[in-house]
This record gives C-alpha cells, structure tokens and sequence, in this order.
C-alpha cells in the first residue's frame, strides 16, 4: 500500500505517518518541513515533499510536480485555526481580516485546489481511499464560536460529499473524519494508557484515531466509511 499524507510533520499527521504502515508499504508526507526524527520500521519507504500552504497554488503545484504517478491512499490533514481559538479569549469581532481570509485560502482553497491535482493518480489505484481530517466543530451546533475554523471545517465536509458523488463510479471511498479535541502532545511512542489519562478525559489521544483509520484502509473496496464522529468522553458537547 502507498499513502500520501498532507499535513504529516506533527501532531496527528505525524502519527500517521508512524502508526499506520506495515512492512512493505511507502508513505509521501508531505508539510512545511520534513521532521528529522520519525520512527518507522526499516521495511517502509518514506518520501517527502516539502511544501507551504500559506500559498495554496504554489504549495498545490510544488506537490503535483513531486507526487508518484499513483498511491492508494490519501489523508488530507490540514487545517489552521485562530490565534486565540480554544480559549476564552477568543473573539470573533477581534479577528483580523488578513488572518480570515488566509485562514479560508488555507483551509478551503488550498484543499480544493490540491485535491483536483491528486484524485486523478489516487484512481489509477484498485481500490482509491481519501480520508479528510475535519472537526467536531464543523458539525451543525458543534457549541463552538470560532467561526472561520468552524466553516471551514463544514466546508471540507462539503468538499468530501461532493467528491463522494463525482467519483462514485470510480469506487472512490471518501471518509471524513470529525474529530474532537485530541491529546497531541503524547505521541504513538507513548503507551496509551498514560495518553489517556491527559485532560481527565476531555482528550482524545492519536493511538485511537490510528487505530480507527487503520481499519478502514482494511475495508474491502466493497464499503466504505462515509462519516465517523470521534469526540472525548467527557466532551459534554456530544
């Protein structure tokens, strides 16, 4: 299997690129920067393509240029949020307008604009999957106020149904992802129990989403995931 994941360098990505290989298999990550000290097993292939959406064509066609011909999977895990978002101090009438509309490039165009350039030599795969990290906050009445973050979480939602249909025919599975606050700080080499138990539950530590993705890349290409919402415990929104 060959994945691509966009968004790969910390956190969640990160994680992926870790956690969700088997001996044989190649991953392209693909970020700012590439990070120098990933664990993988020595019988995966690592690539890295070195790209900055804070120019979202320039990044989408940085990544066209550098990108295998065909992979089977795609993970589209970028996203950026206010300066203050997550907080009490976070106010949209204070957001600075240069910062919404980076914000929006970011998040809505630079997927769009990237996606059109990748789904082509995702399909000259058997069985093509393409997973969109979105949010909880993008759901309807998620009890978030951020309001750029939260759009343009509902946006990537649109962008997957509206994939989902064009590329029915192709067998394209397209699963989104909304995920609730997770635990980033620990990463996979961490044992879970102790990832667990940081925010007393109000967290939800990486191991799991890994876990939940690397079952439905085991998923014969007869079904697929269209939507799985993945909030705490103790989220008292859900």
């Amino acid at each position: 299997m060959k994945l691509m994941i966009v968004g790969a360098s910390r956190g969640l990505g990160r994680a992926f690129v870790e956690g969700l290989c088997s001996a044989g298999d190649a991953v392209i990550g693909v970020s700012r920067r590439r990070p120098n000290d990933l664990m993988l097993p020595d019988t995966v292939s690592l690539d890295w393509i070195e790209a900055d959406f804070g120019d979202p064509l320039k990044a989408a066609l940085r990544v066209e240029e550098k990108a295998p011909p065909e992979f089977d999977v795609l993970i589209y895990n970028l996203g950026v949020w206010e300066e203050s978002a997550f907080s009490d101090k976070y106010n949209f009438l204070d957001d600075i307008d240069e910062s919404i509309v980076e914000m929006v490039n970011i998040n809505i165009a630079g997927a769009i604009l990237l996606l059109k350039r990748l789904i082509p030599r995702l399909l000259n795969s058997s069985q093509p999957r393409l997973i969109l990290t979105g949010s909880t906050s993008g759901l309807r009445q998620s009890g978030r106020p951020e309001v750029t973050f939260g759009a343009s979480k509902f946006a990537l939602t649109g962008i997957g149904d509206a994939l989902r249909e064009s590329f029915r025919k192709d067998g394209l599975g397209v699963t989104c992802l909304q995920l609730g606050y997770l635990n980033t700080e620990d990463s996979l080499s961490v044992p879970l129990t102790e990832a667990a138990r940081r925010g007393g539950g109000e967290l939800v530590p990486v191991h799991g989403v890994v876990k939940i993705v690397r079952t439905l890349l085991n998923l014969s290409g007869a079904s697929y995931v269209r939507e799985l919402v993945l909030p705490a415990i103790r989220d008292e929104r859900f």
